[in-house]
């Protein structure tokens, strides 16, 4: 009965767990019709993964705790578009990130733009509502932030 229990528990946990996973998309387009359909607006994540150190910082201090999941599951399409040195992408993954790279005027990292997303001609365009980056005080004041930008 006791491991039954156990079981339970173990079984509820992961099912929890599960729910509050964060889904990060590299393809913009994929991301960009997933933002359009639920009205939320783009969250690209500027980053250089394997090197830049305020990048892991933000993403250990912020990204990976159960508040920012809560926060970016309800209001936001999260987006990584890394700037790797020692891990390589596809060509295309590679295109894609150096064209936003330059669209967005990226000049360090992490760098962090909300965006909306609309398609008028058949070609994806973004209206930029604001960015930020790492912001000191732990993921309630990188949200807060964030939802300063959200509600202009």
């Amino acid at each position: 009965m006791k491991k039954l229990a156990i079981l339970a528990v173990l079984v509820l946990f992961t099912v929890t767990a599960k729910a509050q996973e964060l889904k990060w998309y590299t393809d913009v387009k994929e991301a960009s019709e997933v933002s359009m359909k639920s009205k939320k607006p783009l969250m690209f994540f500027f980053t250089g993964s394997d090197w830049c150190g305020w990048c892991m910082r933000l993403q250990k201090e912020v990204f990976q705790t159960a508040d920012f999941t809560k926060w970016a599951n309800e209001n936001v399409v999260l987006v990584e578009l890394d700037f790797p040195r020692r891990k390589q992408l596809s060509a295309d993954l590679t295109k894609q990130n150096n064209d936003l790279g330059q669209m967005f005027g990226i000049r360090g990292y992490p760098t962090v733009w909300l965006v909306t997303p609309s398609k008028p001609n058949d070609q994806i365009s973004f209206e930029k509502l604001g960015s930020t980056g790492y912001v000191a005080g732990g993921p309630q004041a990188w949200i807060q932030t964030a939802n300063t930008i959200l509600k202009k």
